[in-house]
């Protein structure tokens, strides 16, 4: 008689109706069982360690340490460990950064009713998930010149309206160096001026706004 593997799953999302869907539709499942549910990457690290799940569905935008943070933490501990980015934003630099930090999949939210169980079998069973759309996503932007670590502080002064003097004081340089950031960082992005470049840089997901 042949054994049924189970696949336990952990689910991590900040929006309990979100876990409470996954939950529904792991449910029906003889082959799978959600063994926790997290609400935010500090918790999931913890429910990690106690569980030990096949499969994690980690949220990458949570308080109290981020997915990419956490998905970081679980790996550094359990290298081996599977988990799927769960988000509603596919910016090119979300997904980057999941896959950087060892995601084994990405999936969108408005995906999951229908593709999560799929999702959850493929990551188990060895294989990468790159749904269309997310691949799609990724080839639009590439290759594209990234925006240094300072561009990216300077357009998210940018962001709050603050002109290059301001900027400048804050960051205790001259109004001329920012003004020659903004002009990187409008030719890095193909903007036409400066609130064009912010708004490509939130869609992409290299500036994030606050909730």
């Amino acid at each position: 008689m042949t054994e049924t593997t189970t696949i336990k799953v952990l689910c991590v999302d900040d929006h309990p109706l979100v876990r409470k869907g996954i939950a529904s539709i792991l449910a029906n499942e003889s082959d799978m069982q959600l063994v926790a549910e997290a609400g935010n990457g500090r918790e999931a690290v913890e429910l990690f360690r106690q569980h030990q799940p096949d499969v994690t569905l980690m949220d990458l935008r949570m308080p109290n340490m981020d997915g990419v943070q956490a998905t970081q933490a679980i790996r550094k501990e359990f290298p081996d460990a599977r988990i799927i980015a769960l988000t509603s934003y596919d910016g090119d630099q979300d997904i980057y950064r999941a896959l950087e930090a060892g995601v084994r999949g990405y999936m969108l939210k408005e995906m999951v009713h229908t593709d999560v169980l799929k999702a959850i079998r493929t990551v188990h069973s060895g294989k990468r998930l790159m749904p269309h759309e997310v691949a799609q996503r990724l080839s639009e932007y590439f290759p594209q010149v990234a925006l240094t670590p300072r561009e990216v502080e300077v357009l998210g002064f940018v962001a709050r309206g603050l002109a290059n003097k301001e900027i400048a004081d804050k960051l205790g340089t001259a109004s001329g160096t920012i003004k020659m950031h903004i002009q990187n960082i409008l030719e890095k992005l193909g903007a036409s001026d400066r609130t064009h470049a912010v708004t490509i840089a939130i869609q992409r997901g290299i500036l994030h706004l606050e909730s």
